[in-house]
């Protein structure tokens, strides 16, 4: 048995079955992919993966339980290098950040700066996505942390760990009714046509769930991920927009106003999102603390270590 054929093993079912794929993921030849794989069925004894001729189809249910220890060892070895690499250059690297646009454009620009001035020597790199496509990034190590604010807790493979809380806000042209309404409610905000987040996006289920348990059903003109295009079509004057409160800023936004809704759509928690056992480099745990103060490395270790109640907003 040998780390090849674990590598193999793991690539050929991130490449869906197909040894064609995974051998040109991991530059080398299917032949020898195959020839690999079914050494490793005759060591163990059982086989991984069910067939239809030459070709693999699917994961037996030994096989299941092989990948699963494919997957742990595999991440014990990175683990190993990566540890290998910290304590010769400690202040120097690679950090991948998965994150929506939203995170991306407004909640990390600061804390980016405020890193890469601690840290010159780190190249970092950040990958936009939709909140489950960033939380498959962090399991498929494409990423070191992931950041969202939808469907990235309870995830199995990941220990997600709460932020800061962030409320909606309306954004309207300056001389909009709404800004003249004496009490702004879900019912007065559902007769304007709306302009807002995509279903995937920045609390989105939080406003479909507000109208619907007060049995209204809004019409919704215009769905983004990004609240910029959002900002542009309510400044056109075709409806008013619901966006992440961190999204509006008075001075950059002079063509809009902005009303405070949290008290109709309630409040959301944006989260990091870490692969479980990864082993982190020393600026990853300072990047988390830029990003949310409230953490520090003893706090992220032991939620890392299965203490998943040690913390909450």
């Amino acid at each position: 048995m040998n780390l090849h054929q674990l590598r193999f093993v793991r690539e050929a079912v991130r490449q869906n079955y197909n040894l064609t794929e995974a051998a040109k993921a991991l530059f080398t030849s299917q032949p020898g992919v195959s020839k690999a794989i079914i050494e490793l069925e005759e060591e163990l004894g059982v086989d991984i993966f069910t067939r239809h001729g030459k070709r693999i189809r699917g994961l037996t249910e030994p096989g299941r339980a092989v990948l699963k220890a494919v997957e742990l060892i595999m991440q014990e070895i990175e683990g190993l290098k990566r540890i290998g690499k910290e304590f010769a250059a400690h202040d120097s690297g690679s950090f991948t950040i998965a994150t929506t646009h939203t995170q991306a454009r407004y909640a990390l620009p600061k804390v980016v700066q405020a890193f890469t001035q601690k840290f010159p020597k780190v190249r970092l790199s950040l990958l936009q996505g939709n909140p489950r496509q960033v939380a498959e990034m962090v399991l498929r190590d494409q990423a070191d942390i992931a950041i969202a604010t939808e469907n990235i807790a309870g995830i199995d493979g990941l220990v997600s760990i709460p932020c800061y809380q962030w409320e909606h806000v309306v954004v309207v042209p300056p001389e909009h009714p709404l800004l003249k309404a004496k009490i702004l409610s879900l019912e007065v905000i559902a007769s304007y046509p709306l302009i807002t987040y995509d279903g995937a996006f920045t609390g989105r289920a939080k406003i479909d769930q507000a109208f619907a348990l007060r049995g209204l059903e809004p019409d919704i003109l215009l769905e983004a991920i990004d609240a910029d295009v959002i900002k542009t079509y309510v400044e056109l004057g075709l409806g008013v927009g619901i966006i992440a409160g961190m999204a509006y800023d008075a001075e950059r936004d002079r063509g809009l106003r902005a009303l405070s809704v949290g008290h109709l759509f309630g409040s959301n928690v944006s989260r990091v999102a870490l692969k479980q056992g990864a082993y982190l480099r020393s600026y990853v745990f300072t990047f988390i603390e830029l990003l949310a103060p409230a953490l520090n490395r003893k706090l992220i270790e032991q939620v890392m270590n299965g203490e998943k109640d040690v913390y909450e907003l």
